[in-house]
C-alpha cells in the first residue's frame, strides 16, 4: 500500500528533473542548429561562432565539481532550484547580449550549473526510486536530454531560422522557469550531504581508473561533437539541403539519440560497461568515416544523421555505469565529473573540428577529427582493461 501511495510522488519528482534536463539539453545542443543564423547575425565566421559551443563546455567542466563542492551542505531540492535559476538567468542574458564578448561570458555562465544538476539529480533520482528501479529512475532524468533533441532543439532551430535565434534562447529560459516551479512543487525534501562527505569523496581522484574514464569521456566523446557541432553547414553546404530543412534534420538526429540512449543502457546491462564502451567507440569511428563518403547523397546523409546520433548517445549509459562502479561512495561527485569530462569532449570536438574548416578543408573535415578522437577514447578503454586486470591479480595475491 505504501508503494502505491509513493509512486505518483516519485513519478512527478522524476518529471520535474526531466524538465530540468530538457532545458539544459536545449541549452547545450540548440547552438548547433542555429550556428549559421548566429554567425550571420554577429558577422563572424562559423568557426568563430563555434567558440560559443566550446565556452559553454568549459563552463560545464569548471562548474560541475565547483557547484557540487559549494552546495554539498545544502538540501538537494534547494540546490536543484538554484541551479535551474542559473539556467534561466544566464540564457536570458545570452538572448539579450548585444555583442560577441558578452555572448561568450553569458554562454560560459550558462554552462556552470549543467554538470552539477545532472550529478546531484542522478543521486536524487536513485533515492526517489523504488528498490531495484534506480537505474530506470536515473534514465528518466537523462531522457530530458534526448527529448530536448527531438522536440526542443528542432523547435528552437525553426524559431532561429524563421524569427530570431535570440527568441530561441528566451524559450530555454521559459522552460527553466517551468522546471523551477515543478521542482519546487513536486520534489520532496531530502537530507543534505555533509561537507565532510564531500571532502571524503575527493579521495576518488587517487584512483588511476577514474582518470582513465575521464580520458575516455573527455576525448572519446569528442568524436560526436566534432560532427554535430557543424551539422548545419554540413547538411546545407555538402548534402545540398535548404536552410528550412535543418529543423527536420535535427529531429532525425534527436530520434537517433533517443534510440541510442536506451540501446546503450540495454547493452551495458547485457555486457560489461567497458566492453560496450569499446565497441560503441569503434562504431563511432566507422559512422564518422561513412558520413564523409555518404553525406553527398541526401538519402544516405539522412540515414547517417540518425545512425551517428544514435551511436553518439548510446555511450552515455555505459559511461555512467563505468564511473559509478569506479567511485563507490562518491557517486554524486563522480556523476558530476562525468558530465564535466563529457563536455570537455564537447569543447575539444567543437574546437578541433572547426580548425580544418577554417583552414579551408571543407565541412566534411571535422568527421576525420572526430574519428581520431573516438580512436583515442578506444585506446583509453584498452588501457583501463589492463588496469582492471592488474587490480584483479593484486586482489588474488592479497587473498
Amino acid at each position: 500500500m505504501n508503494n502505491t501511495k509513493a509512486s505518483p510522488l516519485i513519478k512527478l519528482s522524476l518529471i520535474s528533473l526531466t524538465i530540468g534536463g530538457f532545458s539544459i539539453g536545449m541549452t547545450e545542443f540548440l547552438m548547433m542548429g542555429v550556428l549559421p543564423d548566429l554567425s550571420r547575425s554577429l558577422h563572424v565566421s562559423i568557426p568563430t561562432a563555434g567558440h560559443l559551443i566550446s565556452i559553454y563546455a568549459l563552463g560545464v567542466v569548471i562548474g560541475a565539481p565547483l557547484m557540487v563542492g559549494l552546495t554539498s551542505h545544502l538540501p538537494p531540492k534547494k540546490v536543484l532550484i538554484g541551479l535551474m535559476l542559473m539556467v534561466l538567468v544566464f540564457n536570458g542574458l545570452f538572448a539579450l547580449a548585444p555583442n560577441y564578448p558578452l555572448l561568450l561570458a553569458a554562454r560560459f555562465l550558462a554552462g556552470l550549473p549543467h554538470g552539477a544538476f545532472f550529478g546531484i539529480g542522478a543521486v536524487v533520482a536513485s533515492k526517489l526510486a523504488d528498490p531495484g528501479r534506480e537505474a530506470r529512475a536515473v534514465s528518466v532524468m537523462f531522457a530530458g536530454l534526448t527529448v530536448a533533441n527531438i522536440i526542443g532543439v528542432p523547435l528552437g532551430t525553426y524559431i532561429g531560422h524563421n524569427l530570431s535565434w535570440r527568441l530561441s534562447f528566451l524559450l530555454i529560459a521559459a522552460v527553466a522557469l517551468v522546471a523551477v516551479v515543478a521542482i519546487k512543487i513536486w520534489l520532496p525534501a531530502l537530507k543534505a550531504a555533509s561537507e565532510a562527505s564531500f571532502v571524503k569523496s575527493l579521495k576518488i581522484f587517487k584512483q588511476p581508473g577514474l582518470w582513465i574514464i575521464i580520458g575516455i569521456s573527455s576525448i572519446g566523446t569528442g568524436g560526436m561533437f566534432a560532427w554535430i557541432s557543424y551539422i548545419a553547414p554540413l547538411m546545407t553546404e555538402v548534402a545540398g539541403f535548404g536552410n528550412n530543412t535543418i529543423t527536420i534534420i535535427m529531429v532525425i538526429a534527436g530520434l537517433g539519440m533517443a534510440v541510442g540512449n536506451f540501446t546503450g543502457g540495454r547493452l551495458a546491462d547485457r555486457f560489461s560497461p567497458l566492453i560496450t564502451t569499446c565497441a560503441l567507440l569503434i562504431c563511432m569511428i566507422l559512422a564518422l568515416l561513412a558520413t564523409v563518403a555518404l553525406v553527398h547523397f541526401k538519402t544516405t546523409a539522412i540515414g547517417m544523421t540518425f545512425i551517428t546520433g544514435a551511436i553518439g548517445f548510446s555511450v552515455i549509459a555505459p559511461m555512467q555505469m563505468l564511473i559509478m562502479q569506479e567511485a563507490k561512495g562518491a557517486e554524486m561527485l563522480a556523476s558530476s565529473v562525468l558530465q564535466a569530462s563529457s563536455n570537455m569532449g564537447n569543447a575539444l570536438g567543437a574546437f578541433l573540428g572547426g580548425l580544418p574548416i577554417a583552414a579551408g578543408f571543407g565541412y566534411t573535415s571535422p568527421e576525420y577529427v572526430g574519428a581520431g578522437l573516438a580512436f583515442c577514447g578506444f585506446l583509453f578503454c584498452l588501457i583501463l582493461m589492463q588496469v582492471h586486470k592488474q587490480q584483479q591479480k593484486a586482489q588474488v595475491v592479497l587473498q
